[in-house]
């Protein structure tokens, strides 16, 4: 038996995370949003051309054609569901790296999550400023080395109601996000590893229209940093202490790709068997 074959020595690190787990006292939150035919996708305006929807096609079931399985086809663009952007998918970093060029070194790390709920149910237009970090690392410590900043505005929501995710009108679609002066900020935080939000996309609505146009896409991910959209259960975090692991598909030559996200959260007080409940994000109407 080699040493890649063998169980964890008991009291490692390793070991300590599989018995916490066991207890309750390690919590797995799931942070994927389901891909399904109904879930919100970014539109873009004509002239530009949208990716595919997904789509799942049955292939066979039992049968004749396939006696003891069932599989299907599925299709979809790259950028839909939970998905991680790389940094080729934007002008800015189209020689920095593909999709499964992306080291797991810097998909595991530490979430730090901004709650602006409250903001974003008064402004749908509300966007992250420098202060607004500034004010979350006088609180609660700097950013951590390798970090994945999450900004939590309760959009999640809307995940299965198009509609109301990309709340749309004749300006455009209107959703919280970054200014052009705290993305440039945070992609000059060597700490920061990748941002995240709920949203369909890492930018805000009516971003087309900021300078640079799509501040967040613009200056990190030309900053070799990533981002992953549509992201669920934010609020069963903590601001901050919780671990993230990002896992997007490799795709050779992608510019994004769907992901998995859980993030591992430590429950101290939790009872051996039982999984402590957690807050539900507000449905509120943002319109």
């Amino acid at each position: 038996m080699n040493d890649s074959q063998r169980p964890p020595v008991q009291g490692s690190l390793i070991d300590a995370l599989v018995r916490a787990q066991a207890t309750g006292t390690v919590e797995i939150i799931d942070l994927t949003n389901e891909l399904s035919a109904d879930i919100a996708v970014l539109r873009l305006p004509a002239p530009y051309i949208n990716l595919h929807d997904f789509s799942l096609e049955p292939v066979a079931a039992f049968d004749e054609r396939a006696p003891l399985w069932a599989h299907h086809n599925f299709r979809m663009g790259e950028h839909v569901g939970t998905h991680v952007d790389a940094p080729a998918h934007w002008i800015t970093g189209r020689d920095g790296k593909h999709i499964h060029e992306l080291a797991p070194t810097r998909l595991i790390g530490p979430a730090v999550v901004l709650d602006f709920v409250a903001e974003a149910r008064a402004d749908a237009d509300w966007c992250l400023e420098i202060a607004d970090v500034q004010q979350w690392e006088r609180t609660y410590g700097p950013l951590p080395p390798n970090c994945w900043v999450l900004l939590r505005t309760g959009w999640d929501a809307y995940a299965r109601d198009p509609e109301k995710s990309l709340n749309a009108d004749q300006h455009g679609p209107h959703t919280p996000g970054v200014s052009p002066a705290a993305a440039e900020w945070l992609s000059q935080r060597e700490e920061v590893s990748g941002f995240g939000v709920e949203t369909v996309g890492i930018d805000a609505g009516l971003a087309a229209g900021f300078e640079p146009a799509f501040p967040v896409h613009h200056y990190l991910l030309g900053a070799d940093k990533y981002g992953v959209t549509s992201l669920q259960n934010l609020d069963q975090l903590p601001p901050t202490g919780a671990l993230i692991v990002v896992a997007p598909l490799p795709i050779k030559n992608g510019t994004a790709a769907p992901a998995r996200v859980f993030a591992i959260v430590e429950r101290p007080g939790a009872v051996a068997g039982q999984h402590p409940a957690s807050p539900s994000s507000s449905d509120g109407d943002r319109r």
